[in-house]
């Protein structure tokens, strides 16, 4: 058990060496910008075997601009970098049904949810345990939180 703390303690370290440090102050509270867009902290984290994230397009609940589509992507990435999976939206919304993957979708302003089942993308294996780190893309701006898979 020593060591499984002890391993977690190395990869919580090295994500946040590998992260930037305005990415790295996110964690801590929802990114946000002026555009309105917020990304929230997954729950339940940590988690097994899945888990949701929350954002929020434009300035919901009055969405301004209620035509305004946004161009959104979300991916999951290890302290590598590397992309593990793409969530998929959960519940859908307006021309966009549920269960899409959330890789290019026009979504309007709102309030959304992502789903991820825990698996890497492509495969039925259950993400390893450790540090995770996921990054929406909204109109080529990047908002990035981290999380935590536990086994």
């Amino acid at each position: 058990m020593r060591h499984r703390w002890l391993a977690l303690l190395g990869v919580s370290v090295l994500g946040s060496v590998l992260m930037p440090r305005s990415a790295a102050a996110q964690a801590s509270s929802p990114a946000r910008t002026g555009s309105g867009v917020r990304l929230g902290q997954n729950f339940p984290n940590p988690f097994n075997p899945e888990t949701r994230i929350p954002f929020t397009l434009g300035d919901f609940p009055s969405c301004s601009e209620p035509g305004r589509q946004f161009r959104v992507s979300l991916r999951i990435l290890n302290t590598l970098a590397q992309v593990v999976a793409v969530p998929v939206l959960q519940g859908g919304a307006g021309n966009v049904a549920g269960g899409q993957p959330l890789d290019n979708l026009q979504l309007a302003c709102g309030q959304y949810t992502a789903f991820w089942d825990g698996k890497y993308r492509g495969t039925q294996r259950e993400a390893a345990s450790g540090v995770y780190i996921y990054q929406l893309d909204v109109d080529g701006k990047r908002y990035t939180q981290k999380m935590l898979v536990t086994k």
